[in-house]
């Protein structure tokens, strides 16, 4: 029986080499010199640092651009409040998203089952598989779950025909 996987994974090669040339445009600036300005990824989080809230938009907007130049879409980024950490400094956490919820995987089941298409959704750890009987079912499924869930960069893999 054809099916697909609908899985919400980032490069995370890329993303380090994005974190690391943000932090190197960061080091060279002029109007970084002598501030705290700073980025560092640890696991799936990265931490943007500052001395006030603009700098700390302007740290963002230095990784929002270096991600969008290594093609990773800015959509798997999960941006807290600020939080002050001594002093005047701030400091930021980033979540890069991986792995689908509960909640998405069941809006997208429930898409799946109000389109009335000859297709099964079932929900396994992070990912969605979506089964059914003809190969064009599916591709109907993939470009139904593109319209219906646009605010997060879904990506399909592992079809079997």
């Amino acid at each position: 029986m054809p099916s697909f996987d609908t899985v919400l994974e980032a490069d995370f090669v890329e993303v380090r080499n994005a974190v690391d040339n943000a932090a190197k445009e960061i080091g060279t600036r002029f109007d970084f010199k002598g501030t705290s300005a700073a980025v560092e990824l640890k696991d799936k989080e990265i931490t943007l640092f500052g001395d006030s809230d603009f700098q700390l938009s302007q740290v963002e907007d230095i990784l929002r651009n270096k991600l969008t130049k290594r093609n990773v879409d800015v959509r798997f980024l999960d941006v807290e409040k600020a939080q002050k950490i001594g002093g005047d400094k701030l400091k930021q956490t980033v979540k890069v998203r991986n792995g689908i919820d509960a909640t998405l995987a069941k809006q997208i089941q429930k898409h799946l089952k109000d389109s009335k298409l000859k297709v099964q959704a079932a929900i396994q750890g992070d990912a969605v598989r979506v089964s059914g009987a003809k190969r064009d079912d599916l591709q109907a499924a993939m470009a139904l779950i593109r319209k219906e869930v646009a605010d997060v960069p879904l990506s399909f893999n592992n079809f079997r025909d």
